[in-house]
């Protein structure tokens, strides 16, 4: 299939706490460097036609207001983790203004949580002003969103699958710490790979920065942007001068075409 030009938007590029986390008094979380300032993860995709997010953060109101996204089309999903699927009820004002459902793509397990979080949805007698849903189920195989074409890449988040997914030469992926192999080939010859680098220490269900460093390598991608960022990895600035001209943490608000 020939892809449409993608604009990529980085809406969330922190873990689950956000950075700064509430609270804390580190560094990085006073730090003034804009490139600090992290809302949960989440990426807004765009061709001509065709406008998504993969999943609805707890920040998903703000981050659709700062971006002047007036337009959606799809939500798509990676895992039922909170930080991942709680903004889901904001979509009810594109709702309100476009006149369709909102669609959604999840694969069984998202799918089972998103309808126990938001039972009132899905109800058969709907109070007035609830989101208008459409569930779609996705596992393995492609699928399509108006005019893009996503490829599911299953991860491990610990024992919990989670979905990536490639659409044309850009893949994403988040809240992973393993990735089998046949998994990998899936990732294999894309542009820009968009991987979770949680820390510096080890973590049980997410990449480090040195894990995160070693499989951009491995699969050999000229261009890598790091998320789920936690503040426990250092100030922005820092960290990328670290790395590798080709590898680089990605911050809210960066943009990419491809």
């Amino acid at each position: 299939m020939q892809h449409p030009s993608l604009k990529i938007t980085f809406l969330g590029t922190g873990t689950s706490s956000g950075v700064p986390m509430i609270a804390c008094d580190c560094d990085v979380c006073k730090s003034s460097d804009k490139k600090d300032k992290r809302l949960r993860s989440s990426v807004l995709i765009e061709t001509d036609s065709t406008t998504f997010v993969i999943d609805t953060t707890p920040d998903f109101r703000y981050q659709m207001l700062r971006t002047n996204t007036t337009k959606l089309d799809a939500v798509v999903f990676t895992h039922p983790h909170k930080d991942h699927i709680a903004g889901l009820d904001d979509v009810r004002a594109y709702n309100f203004f476009s006149g369709d459902p909102m669609q959604l793509y999840a694969n069984e397990l998202t799918a089972n949580a998103i309808k126990k979080e938001m039972h009132y949805a899905f109800a058969e007698h709907k109070y007035p002003g609830v989101p208008n849903l459409i569930l779609n189920h996705i596992d393995n195989d492609k699928f399509l969103v108006g005019n893009i074409e996503l490829q599911p890449i299953k991860v491990w988040h610990l024992k919990m699958p989670v979905l990536g997914f490639r659409v044309g030469d850009f893949t994403y992926i988040t809240d992973a710490n393993r990735i089998d192999d046949e998994e990998k080939e899936k990732i294999v010859g894309s542009k820009i790979l968009v991987l979770n680098a949680l820390r510096i220490e080890k973590h049980i269900s997410h990449f480090t920065l040195s894990e995160a460093v070693e499989l951009a390598r491995e699969l050999d991608i000229p261009e890598v942007y790091f998320t789920h960022i936690s503040h426990q990895l250092g100030k922005h600035i820092d960290v990328n001068s670290e790395l590798p001209r080709h590898i680089q943490l990605a911050y809210d608000g960066l943009t990419l075409e491809i």
